[in-house]
């Protein structure tokens, strides 16, 4: 239950979470997120998604609160959102954006040279033309066009033994990049990070609003960082009914895969 006066705002993660994992729909969660909006619950969303893919749902679900891309790469705020001043790095879109991981071109130089230090034949969505990155996501050409377009990380799909990706992901990490699992693939990044991303936007929102109750959402264990950050964090389960194992304080395991549990923590946790 959600104390009077206290406004609630809920950081959740998009892919088999908010969002279907196989056809990355919304409509399941739509009719309460119109409700949530209705109530003045603000909603966050924090994804490993690029800017480019988040707009699309921001603008299907009219939200239109800032957002946290490619796992905490950078956090995207509509210029007039907050009326106070606030340290950012630059504007573009009609968004101020605070950046906190390094550039995609940079990340690729790195990966580039892991493959040809080592001899390794590893692919991220920058290797890839538009039909075999929508193939392997389930996305259609335009959708994949828009993952295609990342600004702070790189997105890997790792094939082999699992010997064969430990190696892969040890080679990487003694470049100094970093490494996540999420649902489908492993994000590459340097300096991302979802629980800093969530730090940072929960104290311009409590500059904002003074009184705020944070709940998180999210399935994987990229979102580990985001969950440990809020008051409420909530774990939905995978396909095939399971949790990711994650060991954090008062951690709330929701029965439901993805969306029908996203639907059925909002809605245990908010009186509409």
């Amino acid at each position: 239950m959600i104390t009077k006066n206290v406004r609630t705002i809920i950081f959740t993660d998009l892919d088999g979470t908010l969002l279907d994992y196989r056809d990355y729909s919304s409509s399941v969660v739509a009719p309460l997120v119109l409700k949530l909006k209705a109530g003045g619950i603000i909603i966050v969303f924090c994804s490993s998604k690029t800017r480019a893919e988040q707009e699309v749902y921001r603008s299907r679900l009219a939200i239109n609160t800032p957002f946290i891309v490619e796992n905490g790469g950078a956090i995207y705020i509509n210029s007039d959102y907050f009326a106070f001043a606030y340290e950012y790095h630059r504007r573009d879109g009609g968004y101020r954006i605070i950046e906190l991981g390094m550039p995609y071109e940079q990340i690729r130089q790195r990966l580039d040279d892991v493959r040809q230090r080592n001899n390794l034949s590893f692919k991220g969505f920058g290797d890839m033309d538009t039909a075999e990155v929508a193939d392997i996501t389930g996305l259609d050409m335009a959708s994949a066009r828009l993952a295609q377009q990342r600004e702070y990380s790189e997105t890997l799909n790792l094939t082999g033994s699992e010997k064969e990706i430990r190696l892969v992901l040890s080679k990487i990490a003694k470049t100094g990049l970093e490494w996540a699992k999420g649902t489908r693939f492993y994000s590459v990044a340097y300096g991302s990070n979802k629980g800093r991303a969530v730090r940072i936007l929960i104290e311009l929102f409590r500059r904002k609003l003074e009184k705020i109750k944070t709940i998180g959402i999210g399935d994987s264990f990229n979102d580990a960082p985001m969950l440990a950050e809020v008051d409420t964090a909530v774990l939905v389960q995978k396909p095939g009914g399971y949790w990711e194992k994650m060991e954090l304080p008062n951690l709330y395991k929701v029965e439901g895969v993805g969306p029908e549990g996203w639907v059925e923590a909002v809605e245990r946790l908010i009186a509409l």
